[in-house]
């Protein structure tokens, strides 16, 4: 989800990859990751990048954002490549509007003209998107340098990032203190495990906006990559995204991924909807709900190179992006440029704008309670 469109316990997680790990680049698995200079902001702030790996997977993350600037992976013949989108400097990162790969919050995708009413009290949010606010407003959590501390335990190896939002940031209500936790299990898996206390009243809905090229970053598109979403029901939306509020039925729409196909198969059929967004840019409502644990839901495999991606989560919702808005004005590091429908994006979440919707799934955070929720990314290849 760009600008132009667009909780809950967990313990254990989703299946993974067993694989060797290769290259001098990354810290050995198991080993604590590795930190260097990645550039500076335009005030002198110094942004580090982080390398793991563990289990097969490797990974780079950025103080800035929190954002996965690689993510490798290895394809049915052991050779790896980095199948997430992104940039190969800072400056790239701050100029741009896409969120490669970053975390995102207060809140992930779209509140309808920036406003939400709480206890009485009407609160006008940061709008970048149009009239409406989108993932946090124009200085979201992407744009914000998060203390990292590495470590190595018996759940793996990984970052915990830590951020503390003041009362009244992008005219949100209450100091936020976040901390989200990124895990590379001994599998391969990729964990995120999000946690946020407040001292006032407000909303939050946190998730990360890695865009997947399974094929490989730069490689071409992503509508031959297969996805299933275990999810009967969708949220359509108005023309500026926002949801109308209708939990749609996806049996006999291009919207149905129950089963398996490509994301190219019905992403040119004449529906309101596709018109509307350019392509899939919505939330899907999964049949399994709010979970303790997270749950498997989504399946993307890229059948070239035999790599594929399972997802589990505790959230209620995923928002599925296409790619629609990548114009070819973009580059990566590969050197080649991002058309539409060069990645996708699965972020799970609650429902856009939830806090004007009162049959969605509650987003509201109040003082002595924990906000909680993860995702896990399982990896093969076959």
């Amino acid at each position: 989800m760009e600008t132009s469109r667009r909780t809950v316990l967990a313990t254990t997680a989703a299946a993974g990859l067993t694989a060797a790990v290769a290259g001098t680049s990354y810290a050995s698995a198991g080993r604590t990751p590795t930190k260097e200079l990645f550039g500076k902001l335009a005030d002198g702030t110094k942004v580090y990048r982080w390398s793991l790996a563990n289990g097969g997977t490797r990974m780079k993350v950025l103080s800035y954002g929190g954002i996965v600037q690689s993510l490798e992976l290895p394809d049915r013949r052991g050779r790896y490549t980095n199948v997430s989108l992104g940039y190969d400097t800072i400056e790239a990162y701050t100029a741009g509007t896409t969120f490669f790969g970053a975390l995102i919050g207060r809140y992930g995708n779209r509140i309808a003209k920036g406003r939400f009413t709480l206890d009485g009290k009407t609160h006008q949010l940061s709008v970048n998107d149009g009239e409406n606010s989108l993932h946090g407003g124009a200085k979201g959590f992407d744009t914000r340098v998060w203390d990292v501390e590495p470590f190595t335990d018996s759940t793996g190896v990984g970052l915990v990032l830590r951020y503390v939002s003041v009362d009244g940031e992008m005219g949100y209500p209450g100091t936020l203190r976040v901390k989200v936790t990124y895990t590379l299990t001994a599998r391969g898996d990729w964990r995120i495990d999000y946690a946020a206390t407040t001292d006032k009243a407000t909303v939050v809905n946190l998730t990360n906006h890695t865009y997947y090229n399974l094929a490989g970053e730069g490689s071409g598109g992503i509508y031959d990559h297969e996805l299933a979403l275990a999810a009967a029901r969708f949220t359509p939306t108005d023309a500026g995204l926002i949801p109308t509020g209708e939990l749609a039925k996806v049996a006999g729409t291009p919207f149905d991924f129950r089963r398996a196909k490509t994301v190219g198969e019905d992403i040119r059929v004449s529906h309101e909807q596709l018109v509307t967004a350019k392509g899939f840019d919505h939330n899907w409502v999964l049949d399994k709900g709010i979970t303790q644990r997270p749950e498997h839901f989504a399946t993307l495999r890229d059948p070239e190179s035999g790599r594929a991606m399972k997802i589990a989560t505790t959230e209620p919702g995923v928002q599925f992006y296409s790619g629609n808005f990548l114009d070819g004005t973009l580059s990566g590091p590969s050197g080649r440029t991002y058309r539409q429908g060069d990645g996708l994006c699965l972020e799970t979440q609650h429902f856009p704008d939830s806090p004007n919707q009162p049959t969605f799934p509650s987003t509201v955070l109040r003082p002595g309670e924990t906000y909680r929720s993860s995702t896990v990314h399982g990896f093969s290849a076959r």
